[in-house]
């Protein structure tokens, strides 16, 4: 079966943390070129890429992104004080760079390919122990942090979902979101879970 392989540009911004596909992540632009991007973006419907930075800062000269990174839809927006833009964002489809560019005003731009997630499949019933953490946390957070649809039946979703909120450095996030294996995410996710005694007590 012949895959189709989706490659499109999008406006870069390299941040210090991870977007997952389904995941909310509020920020705050301040910089000029972060404003007129969210302002085109706004504009014309479209999203951008977030990466995580491998090199450099977040503020002034353009930093060094992974390569793998997830498309984030703005989906609500606030500009209360002066200079200041509040933006809440949607994760999108994984991507992996192609081909980056630095533009005059220092906001990169890049050649992306989207990349496939797997078919839907259930969590195996020898990683079943995750899903009462995972439940208590997303009814104590609300549908602010983890609007519907709430996936529990789909391992992509529900490894997604706890790599974003488990106190692991930020590089090992960067690796799950890199994993096409949900399955072998959700093992990963486990082992830590049950390495820091993390589960069980929830039912």
């Amino acid at each position: 079966m012949n895959t189709v392989v989706q490659v499109v540009d999008l406006p870069l911004f390299p941040l210090g943390t991870v977007l997952f596909p389904d995941g909310v992540l509020p920020l705050k632009l301040f910089e000029a070129r972060y404003l007129d991007m969210a302002a085109r973006c706004m504009r014309t419907n479209t999203p951008f890429g977030v990466c995580l930075i491998q090199e450099g800062g977040e503020v002034g000269n353009p930093a060094v992104p992974y390569e793998v990174g997830a498309v984030a839809r703005i989906v609500g927006w606030d500009m209360s004080e002066p200079g200041l833009l509040f933006i809440t964002t949607r994760g999108g489809e994984r991507f992996r760079v192609l081909e980056r560019h630095i533009q005059s005003d220092r906001l990169q731009s890049a050649r992306v390919v989207l990349l496939d997630e797997p078919p839907v499949q259930p969590v195996p019933e020898a990683l079943l122990d995750v899903l009462p953490l995972l439940e208590a946390i997303v009814e104590d957070a609300g549908e602010e942090m983890f609007p519907q649809p709430h996936r529990f039946d789909d391992a992509t979703w529900v490894g997604y979902r706890l790599a974003e909120i488990l106190p692991i450095p930020v590089k090992a996030r960067q690796r799950l979101l890199e994993l096409d294996d949900s399955v072998l995410r959700l093992e990963i996710i486990y082992s830590y879970l049950e390495q820091h005694k993390l589960l069980g007590g929830l039912e």
